[in-house]
């Protein structure tokens, strides 16, 4: 009998976990008549179909659409995904982080009337109302400012730029949110992005893809997750402490960063019993903005600096356009972007080329909608493929290749396109857009106003493809040398 009572309890966890996982498979097979695709699996749903080493890739496959059409239905586990249209505008599944907020979840996935309000404070803040004598322009030309000192210190030698070009947007944010910049030595910083750095490579890794397929069953497992969420609270504690820091020296009527615009508004707001504006939405919209404005950021500058080392023809004329127009004294600013056509599309290539977010944030559809002669029921998990968008072959002929000309009419002016979409399009475009042009601008065209870019091999010889595909695209570690002009 007792031999026999391990085998009793293993039957009984095993009945268990395939009842659980038969109730997630009957919901997610819910009414509707979703589009076509490849027949899941129980439990692992296609996932034997995939390349988790590079999901997007997988997603577009040409087999996939050919046999069942542009828009086509996967099973990521026990969960349907599948193509976009204009009801998919509530935030999809992401299990990870969801489960780090616990109760205040709801806030940062962000549906209705709650993350309406939000979004609009957090966008017209951003445009520079309320934010105080000092323009967001100016702190981003402080820290470029910054940044190039920084660079100056490496005397030419070769270095690995990773952590500088991080430290530039983390500062940003620090003095939107808070009207503070950090040296780059500084211990706090250093902790901080430490914080942000981990939790990057994290989101992007296998154990996170797992843990999303599978929370209901992970949550319960130690592992890396929940080193996750330690990251995620340490970085609302910070944010907690200066917006206790902001409350003790608030003078509405001269508002020095966001967090003092929504204490402001917070205290027009406290007799109104339904309001949005208190310290819980502060603290996740602070970190939404810590989080979400300093590696993607950061990694887009890496990226572009191999890929101007890479091609040192368009490296060299994107420094004449700026002597040209700028000269080599004066600081560049917003107002010379559209003295710089060649720049602006060096720039737009960039971001379509390396497809920062190929699959996007995953959407949820609002309600049972119908989507050509398809139903897809409400909180279908949806992932707008931006990547497909990004190197259509009709807008950008030939889009494997870098070239700025992407963005070049013939008149060698800038040419606007809807086809570029890197920070998502329609109602969930990303709320830091505005903020993340101006910071790649002044970043890019302050550094080859002062350096050029030197590689330790041959050009032809650089390998500009992302060592890891997942969530994000990451570029490969190299080192470069700054050479003053």
């Amino acid at each position: 009998a007792k031999m026999g009572l391990p085998a009793i309890s293993a039957a009984l966890v095993v009945c268990v976990t395939c009842l659980i996982f038969l109730f997630v498979w009957k919901k997610s097979h819910r009414g509707g008549r979703l589009p076509p695709g490849p027949t899941p699996l129980p439990i692992i749903g296609n996932m034997l179909q995939l390349n988790l080493r590079d999901i997007p890739a997988s997603l577009s496959q040409v087999r996939m659409a050919k046999e069942y059409g542009p828009v086509y239905t996967l099973y990521f586990g026990p969960w349907p995904c599948c193509g976009l249209g204009d009801e998919f505008q509530d935030r999809g599944r992401f299990p990870i982080i969801d489960d780090t907020l616990k109760r205040i979840r709801h806030r940062l996935t962000a549906l209705g009337k709650r993350w309406k309000h939000m979004r609009r404070f957090t966008l017209t803040t951003l445009r520079n109302f309320g934010m105080g004598k000092r323009s967001i322009e100016e702190r981003v030309q402080e820290e470029a400012r910054c940044l190039v000192e920084a660079f100056r210190k490496t005397e030419a030698q070769p270095f690995d730029p990773t952590f500088i070009l991080s430290c530039a947007p983390c500062n940003v944010i620090c003095s939107i949110l808070f009207s503070e910049r950090f040296q780059y030595e500084d211990k706090t910083f250093l902790f901080l992005m430490e914080l942000l750095q981990e939790n990057f490579k994290q989101i992007n890794s296998r154990w996170c893809q797992i843990y999303n397929l599978w929370p209901a069953l992970m949550r319960y497992f130690p592992g890396k997750h929940k080193e996750f969420s330690e990251r995620i609270n340490d970085i609302k504690y910070f944010i907690l402490e200066k917006i206790k820091e902001h409350q003790e020296s608030l003078d509405q009527n001269n508002p020095r960063d966001y967090i003092d615009c929504f204490l402001s508004r917070m205290e027009q707001e406290k007799h109104n019993p339904g309001t949005e504006f208190d310290l819980e939405n502060l603290v996740v919209c602070g970190s939404n903005l810590f989080t979400a404005g300093t590696e993607t950021t950061s990694t887009t500058l890496r990226f572009g600096l191999l890929l101007l080392m890479k091609y040192p023809e368009v490296q060299a004329k994107v420094q004449e356009e700026i002597d040209r127009v700028i000269g080599r004294n004066q600081m560049p600013c917003m107002s010379d972007k559209m003295k710089l056509p060649y720049t602006e599309a060096m720039l737009h290539e960039i971001q379509r080329y390396i497809t920062l977010l190929p699959s996007n944030l995953p959407h949820a559809v609002a309600q049972d909608t119908k989507f050509r002669q398809y139903v897809i029921p409400k909180g279908t998990t949806i992932l707008p493929l931006l990547s497909s968008v990004l190197f259509d072959g009709k807008e950008f002929p030939n889009p494997e290749k870098f070239d700025p000309g992407h963005f070049l009419d013939k008149n060698g002016c800038f040419r606007k396109t809807d086809y570029f979409v890197p920070f998502s399009l329609g109602k969930r475009v990303c709320v830091g857009e505005g903020l993340a042009r101006m910071e790649l601008f002044l970043f890019f065209t302050t550094i080859l106003q002062n350096f050029s870019l030197k590689p330790l091999v041959e050009p032809q010889e650089i390998d500009a493809k992302p060592i890891v595909t997942g969530f994000f695209n990451i570029p490969p570690v190299y080192k470069l040398c700054l050479i003053p002009r």
